[in-house]
């Protein structure tokens, strides 16, 4: 196996890991990681992307049932509208793009160079989101009631972001769930980890249809996550989670500067 296909599998450590322990931004790491590192083309790749997200979130949620720290009201409520909204998106709008979108010039405006571009602009917002975000403690009980048309609204709009780019919206759902429904932070980590097992699979399902998949690459992939995020759910319970969301923040701001550079200037 090449060196650099071992790093891959590596990653997928990391991406388990980081959703662990953070409750999301982990599935992020994993189309830039398919497409540059192991040579996957886009659509493909965030297709494989909701799989392994699914996967690796469901084993989370099952610890997190364990552990108390599931809203399932709040989950149900916010589910609804983004199942329905990444399954239409990844059976219907992304295989109605097409291959080349535009061209100006010299310049040519791909459908896989648009998913990226598109990807790294959710990067860079989600890594403005974690580095600027402060730990919220929830309201006075009573003081604060469920917003359920803002908590339905944000719902299918992390739908259709998870549907164009793979990845698994914590960065929107988590923030959504602790204004919107008031809930404390692990108990939106744990609940945003349900949702987004349910969605990511449901948006995987969509994909089957217009996709090839190498099953053995993507259950070995996604075995090595599902590794992970036994490891960020142990420390989860140790250390406080505003510190690393800003640490990954960074780190997920440099990469997606790196994708624009890569895909424009390169």
């Amino acid at each position: 196996m090449e060196l650099v296909t071992l790093i891959g599998f590596a990653t997928a450590l990391l991406i388990g890991l980081i959703l662990g322990l953070i409750g999301g931004g982990g599935s992020i790491v994993t189309v830039p990681v398919l497409v540059y590192l192991l040579e996957i083309d886009p659509v493909t790749a965030t297709a494989y992307s909701l799989f392994l997200v699914g996967a690796v979130s469901t084993v989370g949620t099952f610890r997190n049932a364990q552990l108390g720290t599931i809203n399932y009201r709040v989950g149900l409520v916010f589910s609804l509208p983004a199942f329905t909204t990444v399954y239409l998106t990844r059976a219907y709008i992304i295989p109605a793009i097409p291959d080349n979108i535009t061209t100006l010039g010299h310049f040519q405006l791909t459908k896989d160079l648009a998913i990226m571009l598109f990807f790294a602009f959710i990067m860079v917002i989600a890594s403005i989101s974690m580095i600027g975000s402060k730990d919220r403690k929830p309201l006075a009980k009573g003081e604060k009631k469920l917003n359920l048309p803002l908590i339905l609204i944000e719902g299918g709009i992390v739908g259709f972001v998870t549907g164009l780019v793979g990845a698994g919206g914590g960065f929107l759902i988590i923030p959504a769930l602790v204004l919107l429904a008031n809930l404390e932070i692990k108990t939106a980590i744990g609940t945003s980890l349900l949702i987004i097992a349910i969605k990511s699979t449901i948006g995987f399902l969509g994909d089957v249809q217009n996709i090839e998949v190498d099953w053995p690459f993507l259950l070995l992939f996604t075995a090595m996550a599902v590794g992970g995020i036994f490891i960020g759910l142990t420390f989860n319970q140790k250390l406080g989670n505003e510190p690393l969301k800003k640490i990954f923040g960074w780190f997920i701001l440099l990469m997606g500067v790196g994708i624009f550079i890569k895909e424009i200037v390169l």
